[in-house]
This record gives C-alpha cells, structure tokens and sequence, in this order.
C-alpha cells in the first residue's frame, strides 16, 4: 500500500520504520528533514518535500504529531496535507483533542476521511511493533487498514465513530499520569522512612497495585539521567490539560485528575518540561521539608 507518512519524533519514527519493513511503499515527511532523510537512507523510503506531496502520492497518509497546533499546521498550513487531492484516508495516531478531530474532518479533501487513531504504548512498544491502537471508527471502516495497523500494533480496538478514539486516548492517559503521580508519592514516603528506594520500587512492583507502565518505567524512575526521554513532563501536563477541558465540557468531575495537571503544571515551571515523566519522582523530592 502507498502510505505517506508525518512526523518523525520519538514515536513516529519506529512506527513509519515498521510500516516500511512490512514492505509498505513509504514515503516520509518531517518538519526537520534530516530525519526524514535518516530514514530514508535506513529503509530506502521516499522523502516529501512538504505534506501536500504527501497527500499527491499516497493512498493513505499517517500523521503522528505533538499536538493540536502541529496538526493544524501539517494539515491545513499552505502545503498542508488537505491543500491537494489524493489520499483516500489521514490517520491522525497523536493525543489530539476531540474538538480538533472534529474540524479536521468537515475540512479534509472530498472523497476522503479522516479517522483519529491514537496509540497507547511508549517508545519501546512502538519499536516492538506492540502498540495499542485506539480506532475512532467502526470495524468496517478500518478493514482496508488492516495491514497498516498490523505492522505498527499488537491489537486495535474500534471504538464506533470519529472522536471516540481520541476521547478514550485522553481517559487511558489521564490514568497513566495519576498513577505516575501517586507512584511519585508513595516512593517519597518511603525514602522519607528511610527504605531503600530500589527496596520500596520492589515492593511496589510485587504488589497488586503496580500497573504495566511502572515496570517498563522502572528504570528511569530508579536512574533517570541515564535514559533516553521516552514522554515528557510537558506533554503530559498537555494531555492533562486537553482532559480537564474535555471533562468540563461533558460535565464529567475530575478532581484527581485536576491535582495531577497542577503537579505538571508546577514541575513544568520548576524545569522539569524537557525531561521524562518519570523525573515527577525527582519534583516530588524536591518538595520534601
């Protein structure tokens, strides 16, 4: 299948590699085209001049980008993706609000559909082919994705209609960012005790409460510095804040969740952007009297 392919960061680079290994006819665009061409020189991969020429030659293009603002600009910039006909289908697969989901469908090219397509996994799971995919659509719809969610996925789950995938994306991350926050907490507590902080990081790992996310993080909770940025501080504060506005929205409470976006909001000013998620452990310390 011809499948264009935009961005080219932490995430979207595994998973444009993996798509080309499935012996996907690929071509890749980035805002920074050295990486693109890194790519290209990797897996033989065509590099696109801009999105729009992405969209000229391509059947389906995929868009793995930071936030709304980026895939506004990559979409419906002056050679954006919808600036010309030729894609059937545009899968946005990064964290966007729903509203965005919205105006990006009543814009896009006729004869064309837009479908939100979130991920859940991290970089590792990503280079593994092991990501979960969040489908805004119905399993109709996505049977001629099949292939393409395959190669970068290791299950998909259509969620009915465009949006809903976006909507569970933000749910599943809120989630992942409390449990990142109270983890932060109950190591604290523990350190303050004087319990050895690998100690306490074995405990919470045998016990019912660790979740996936905290073993597979496990490392940059214990050493930081010596891993490679997987999530930043600031994207999850732009998760948490895209939440918070949703849940206003519906009406939905969201005191947990409100306490989580403060503490990222605080670290975020405090330096902690730039740097994993997992450092929320290290702002937490940073709090001890």
């Amino acid at each position: 299948m011809r499948i264009g392919f935009a961005g080219l960061g932490r995430m979207g680079t595994h998973m444009a590699r993996n798509l080309s290994r499935a012996g996907h006819d690929m071509t890749v665009w980035n805002r920074s085209q050295s990486k693109a061409r890194e790519l290209a020189e990797e897996t033989g991969c065509a590099v696109a001049a801009t999105p729009a020429d992405l969209t000229a030659g391509s059947k389906v293009v995929v868009t793995m980008l930071a936030d709304d603002t980026a895939s506004e600009l990559v979409h419906r910039g002056p050679d954006g993706l919808f600036a010309t006909q030729g894609a059937q289908t545009y899968l946005e697969m990064g964290t966007m609000s729903p509203d965005h989901i919205t105006q990006l469908t009543t814009t896009a090219p006729e004869g064309s559909m837009v479908i939100d397509a979130p991920v859940s996994g991290a970089t590792q799971a990503a280079s593994d082919a092991q990501l979960l995919i969040l489908a805004g659509c119905r399993e109709e719809d996505a049977a001629h994705l099949k292939p393409i969610f395959d190669a970068m996925g290791k299950q998909t789950i259509c969620l009915g209609r465009i949006g809903a995938g976006a909507i569970m994306k933000l749910a599943v991350n809120s989630l992942i960012h409390g449990i990142n926050q109270t983890l932060a907490e109950a190591m604290t507590l523990a350190e303050a005790a004087g319990i050895d902080t690998g100690i306490a990081f074995d405990v919470i790992e045998a016990s019912a409460a660790c979740a996936p996310m905290l073993r597979y993080r496990r490392p940059l909770y214990l050493d930081e510095a010596a891993h490679d940025v997987t999530f930043t501080v600031s994207l999850a504060r732009k998760d948490m804040e895209i939440t918070a506005g949703l849940a206003e929205q519906l009406g939905s409470a969201m005191p947990q969740g409100r306490v989580t976006l403060q503490h990222l909001i605080d670290a975020e000013m405090q330096g902690f952007g730039t740097r994993d998620m997992a450092s929320i452990l290290n702002y937490m310390r940073s709090k001890l009297s």
